[in-house]
């Protein structure tokens, strides 16, 4: 099969854009590789922050890739201190267009206080793909739509 030029587009608009982040000291990263997969496998463009990158980081890399959505992931017990360092420094840069959605291993009586800082989602493990695929395109819509209005 051969592309013709400009005839051949899969998509009619851009695909959405994800930032895949572990912002503290977690070495695991074997679950952020199996979502990075089924993220990409989706038809995201997906960056994946690499291990250990401060709060501070994932904001920059956020703001300068354009992204839709944050994933944050945690397996360590960290989430309450470092998803809010993430979401005070969005805060703090004034971004309020980029959605955040959090997994990892998340007490279900933090999941509460995670969504008032709003962080969505707070997926576990075993949660299917395909639930976390329909959260992640669902918040995304929602940030295409607020840009749309902002600008």
């Amino acid at each position: 099969m051969y592309l013709e030029n400009g005839k051949n587009r899969k998509y009619t608009e851009a695909p959405i854009k994800i930032l895949l982040a572990k912002p503290a000291i977690d070495g695991h990263d074997r679950g952020i590789f199996v979502l990075a997969k089924a993220f990409r496998d989706a038809g995201m463009d997906v960056i994946y922050a690499g291990l250990l990158p401060t709060p501070e980081e994932v904001v920059d890399t956020a703001i300068n890739e354009d992204v839709d959505v944050i994933a944050l992931s945690l397996l360590n017990g960290a989430h309450m201190t470092a998803f809010r360092n993430v979401m005070e420094s969005l805060k703090k840069r004034g971004v309020s267009d980029i959605a955040v959605v959090g997994g990892g291993i998340i007490p279900d009586e933090d999941k509460p206080a995670l969504e008032k800082m709003g962080i969505t989602g707070n997926f576990g493990p075993g949660t299917p793909l395909s639930e976390i695929i329909s959260h992640i395109k669902k918040r995304a819509r929602e940030i295409r739509k607020l840009r749309e209005n902002e600008y």
